[in-house]
């Protein structure tokens, strides 16, 4: 077979199928609800708004969330159908797969496998913030060595807007974060179910606190002006730039409904739980978002938010009402491990997906007594550690948006090979996607302008990262893979 039959050959949907059928069914609505609301409603909206609205949209930066909304949901919609069309793991991986080729597949995933990896080290990282800050109110502080990335400036005297803070070796809030939830995540998908539903409704009552408590804190003359003039050499964008530049910033903060979708193969009925899932999620997310950032915006000056990790705790104690900061900072720190429990549970399955049909080692497709795939686990935890440890958290936000942001191009133009295709050798769903085919082309339309708007450096990491994927397809996937294997025999 020739290199381009083998990137174009397409893998059988009924074999992911029958690959997964050792992971249990037992996820439903409400465990995706919690999964999707923990993940997006995480560490990102106790942060973002500020570090926004300070270097981007100021006041406006409400319409950065609105706006990265609507482009999140065309692409939830894609998902909604591809999810319960074809609810296997590995999500937007297994379907261009199906659809495209594994070649394709490939591409999509190992775009996704950046997301997570970065996602998890970005979600410690911010945990470990807040958590700092909490500790700093009654006089406990960590030693710079502990508190965050390596300062590589220091170390090595190079790559000074990458360096951690001054003297930073190891982030070990973040580190023992990560490790408590992998060790959680090890004994079981329904255990971990249960213990995110809990915490999400804590998460979500801290978010209702602030913005209750916040609104009587609000001083109008915070809002004005609204969208701050543009403003190319200065700390905030401005005008309609800003606005835009903060969507692609923060359009980390909607990934959630992907990793529900990474999880499908665990999913009780899933033509109805993950539209339920994915949908339900999303609109959830959109609201909590809007209130948290015009609150934020009104209670103080955004460009007092300026490099700050933990402006919802800050401004709470600046404008009067310490408990309450205590209150909601620590609810917001233990809420933030709903975040790593989604992000872990999808980066597992992602790479569980890849091992499976030997575009990776097999070792990591394989699943225990239980049907957990463990071994992805592992690697999952030990990478993120590392990329927490060596990059700080304001660099990292970007680069999730830009692994996103490519598989959510992917899916929307797969809607036009799926829709064809159902009834016929792939099942009838009981979701559609509203408006097709126009809806879909709209979707990536949008996507993509979102990608165009991420930073330059951004663009490059992803170019870097795509160019590694393609070697080590060829060098490995290629002559390794499930597909490979089968025409051989033939």
């Amino acid at each position: 077979m020739s290199v381009w039959g083998q990137f174009m050959k397409r893998e059988d949907a009924s074999s992911y199928i029958d690959k997964d059928a050792d992971m249990p069914r037992v996820l439903r609505t409400k465990d995706f609800l919690a999964l999707g609301v923990g993940t997006i409603v995480s560490t990102s909206i106790f942060t973002l708004p500020g570090v926004v609205a300070a270097k981007y949209a100021g006041p406006a930066v409400v319409l950065s969330f609105l706006a990265a909304a609507v482009v999140a949901g065309f692409v939830a919609l894609a998902y909604a159908e591809m999810s319960a069309t074809l609810p296997v793991a590995g999500s937007a991986y297994s379907w261009i797969s199906v659809l495209f080729g594994e070649g394709f597949g490939w591409v999509a995933g190992w775009a996704l496998l950046a997301e997570y990896f970065i996602a998890v080290a970005f979600v410690g990282s911010g945990l470990s913030a807040n958590l700092r800050g909490l500790l700093s109110q009654v006089g406990l502080n960590l030693p710079a060595a502990l508190s965050g990335a390596v300062d590589t400036h220091t170390l090595f005297g190079w790559s000074p807007n990458l360096s951690g803070p001054k003297g930073g070796v190891i982030d070990i809030m973040a580190f023992i974060a990560i490790i408590v939830v992998a060790m959680l995540l090890s004994r079981g998908v329904q255990e971990a179910s249960r213990v995110e539903v809990v915490l999400v409704v804590l998460k979500t009552a801290a978010v209702l606190l602030f913005i209750f408590v916040g609104i009587t804190a609000i001083e109008p003359k915070n809002y004005v002006t609204f969208i701050p003039a543009y403003n190319p050499g200065g700390t905030t964008m401005g005008g309609f730039q800003g606005v835009w530049a903060g969507v692609a910033g923060i359009f980390l903060a909607y990934i959630g409904f992907d990793s529900i979708a990474s999880n499908s193969a665990e999913a009780i009925e899933p033509q109805k739980t993950m539209p339920r899932g994915i949908l339900g999620s999303l609109a959830i997310g959109v609201v909590m978002f809007a209130g948290v950032s015009l609150v934020l915006v009104g209670m103080f000056k955004y460009s007092r938010y300026v490099n700050n990790a933990a402006p919802v705790g800050w401004a709470l104690r600046e404008s009067g009402h310490p408990l309450i900061a205590a209150i909601v900072s620590t609810v917001a720190v233990v809420g933030m491990f709903t975040a790593l429990i989604g992000m872990m549970m999808a980066g597992s399955r992602l790479l569980y997906s890849f091992g499976r049909d030997g575009m990776l080692p097999l070792w990591l497709g394989r699943v225990n007594e239980k049907g957990l795939p463990n071994s992805g686990l592992i690697v999952l935890t030990v990478v993120s550690v590392l990329v927490g440890s060596l990059f700080p958290f304001s660099f990292l936000a970007e680069l999730i948006s830009a692994g996103t942001l490519i598989a959510f191009m992917f899916v929307s133009v797969a809607m036009y090979a799926l829709r064809p295709r159902e009834g016929k050798d792939l099942p009838t769903t009981g979701f559609k996607m509203p408006g097709y085919p126009v809806t879909p082309a709209i979707g990536f339309l949008l996507a993509f302008w979102v990608f165009w708007g991420l930073s330059i450096d951004a663009k490059l990491y992803a170019l870097a990262w795509f160019l590694l994927g393609l070697i080590l397809y060829f060098v490995y996937g290629a002559k390794h893979s499930d597909t490979r294997r089968k025409q051989a025999r033939k």
